[in-house]
């Protein structure tokens, strides 16, 4: 039942070159999986925000529901099954038809994944701005669009950061789901380790501490930069203020 830490340690110097490449790989998919998961998920969560207007014809009204309904079920879907039934589902679905690699095949599947996520995250980001700004928008002759990109995704994306930093933290831990179809990350790389010299213990400790200081990274870097956003945006509201004090101090002499 003990575990040899002397060896767990000899074990991660000898077998780094493996585990280092688990470890791109990884990093890799969380990445690309967590930046096109968030472009999806702008996109669907859009869909699902737009209010249906009373003014809109019938055929707009139609138009909408249709894509409410068809992003739901997506979000349903993807939300509703574990990612590594999805990867296998997927992969070998369309393996005949695409040809893909498992590498391709897993960005693809872990950037849909959490897009379903993302969609429902920034949704709620989207639906949190207060709808006087767009018809604020609207008055001085934006349209819709201009006004969503403009005015509504920044601000939705600013308050809903932590959530989106904490979907990169999570595909950091649930791309070694992707090990199903043979994908090389990190998880991969540790059972191939040990399986070929019988130390599981000792490989899969070296392998939870790599996970360990990879989301810890993550989440100081994610921290850093939330917290450079709310300092930009305290100093770009405190610059309008003080410009006002002044010129009512020189009103005033």
């Amino acid at each position: 039942m003990s575990i040899d830490w002397s060896y767990a340690w000899q074990a991660l110097l000898k077998n780094w070159p493996m585990f280092w490449h688990g470890v791109k790989i990884t990093i890799a998919f969380a990445v690309v999986g967590t930046v096109f998961g968030f472009l999806i998920g702008l996109v669907i969560g859009a869909i699902r925000a737009v209010p249906i207007d009373p003014l809109d014809s019938p055929a707009m009204k139609a138009l909408k529901k249709v894509g409410r309904a068809l992003t739901g079920l997506y979000i349903w879907v993807f939300r509703g099954t574990p990612m590594m039934i999805q990867a296998c589902f997927i992969y070998y679905l369309l393996r005949p038809v695409l040809n893909w690699s498992p590498i391709t095949a897993g960005f693809i599947i872990i950037s849909i994944n959490t897009g379903a996520y993302m969609a429902e995250i920034l949704r709620s980001g989207i639906q949190s701005v207060d709808p006087g700004q767009v018809e604020a928008c609207k008055a001085v002759g934006m349209t819709n669009f201009q006004a969503m990109v403009s005015v509504v995704f920044p601000q939705a994306i600013k308050n809903t950061f932590p959530a989106i930093g904490n979907q990169l933290v999570v595909n950091l831990k649930d791309s070694c789901m992707m090990n199903a179809i043979s994908v090389t990350e990190l998880f991969f790389q540790a059972s191939s380790i040990a399986g070929s010299n019988m130390r599981f213990k000792e490989i899969y400790l070296d392998t939870a501490v790599i996970y360990l200081i990879l989301t810890t990274l993550a989440t100081w870097i994610l921290n850093l930069i939330e917290h450079r956003m709310n300092r930009d945006h305290t100093e770009s509201s405190a610059k309008p203020a003080g410009k006002k004090k002044k010129i009512f101090m020189e009103m005033s002499s």
